[in-house]
């Protein structure tokens, strides 16, 4: 066996490494947001009132090429105790979304849930974590405004809950509610895939550095059965939160049907101010 044969042998699988690496880096994005894209004559069909709102949203740096549109649903009633503002998952849209609103008209709040970039009928592309929390930051600005005298709840849920922190830090809402929520998106990274170094992940979110900086009431819910993201992440950020903040665990609950289990509506209906 020669020198030259050993040394491709070890050349093929780190160049495959590499290669993998890179793909990895420069397409994150198909990975972390596999979203649902929908025509923008798609009609949506609810048996309660509700709004279609379209937000201009611009980048980081407001730079040329770098504005969208944002969509979202807003669900009113005539005189709501106050405001549910949600942030969704990585998967599907508004279409998959916007359910369950049963719950919201029976504790008497409105609820606006957006698309993010490429979602739905939001327009644009994802490029960056800042032009994610810059997005958000604009949504809630117009989502907020009429409710100045009325308590507002930050909701997020999964990928969501990352946004929803960095936004409860800045503006402090009445409530900060947290379902399925990670520690950080490197810890995730970390466990699925352990073989990818994490500074390649630009999406690090890490809400264990900031929760502790919230001021707002804070919920945590979690399902005991969740695998994609364990109960263990709950109970890191409560450790490093408020003493007053409260962990709901709801037993027999997953990642995706958590938001089915009664326990999950009555806990999340207790927590509302």
């Amino acid at each position: 066996m020669t020198k030259a044969f050993i040394a491709l042998t070890l050349a093929i699988p780190i160049f495959i490494y590499l290669l993998i690496l890179v793909g990895l880096y420069f397409f994150q994005e198909k990975l972390l947001f596999p979203a649902e894209k929908l025509p923008s004559n798609y009609q949506f069909v609810n048996d309660y009132s509700f709004d279609e709102v379209f937000i201009p949203v611009h980048g980081a740096d407001n730079k040329k090429g770098d504005n969208a549109i944002l969509h979202a649903l807003h669900f009113t009633r005539p005189n709501p105790k106050g405001l549910v503002f949600f942030l969704h998952g990585n998967a599907g849209s508004l279409r998959t979304w916007a359910t369950g609103i049963d719950f919201y008209e029976r504790v008497n709040y409105d609820l606006f849930i957006i698309d993010y970039r490429g979602y739905g009928k939001s327009t644009g592309k994802i490029t960056s974590q800042q032009q994610l929390i810059n997005d958000v930051k604009q949504a809630w600005q117009v989502a907020s405004a009429p409710y100045a005298d009325k308590p507002i709840v930050i909701y997020g849920r999964s990928l969501g809950t990352g946004l929803a922190t960095i936004l409860a830090k800045e503006v402090q809402p009445d409530l900060l509610a947290l379902v399925s929520p990670f520690s950080s998106m490197v810890n995730i990274a970390k466990a699925q895939y352990p073989f990818v170094p994490t500074w390649l992940l630009r999406y690090p979110l890490r809400t264990e550095n900031i929760i502790g900086d919230v001021t707002s009431k804070i919920v945590f819910i979690h399902g005991s059965e969740d695998s994609f993201i364990p109960l263990s992440h709950s109970k890191k950020l409560q450790s490093l939160s408020k003493s007053t903040d409260t962990l709901i665990t709801i037993e027999g609950a997953a990642h995706n049907d958590i938001h089915q289990f009664s326990d999950y509506r009555d806990s999340l209906e207790n927590a509302l101010p």
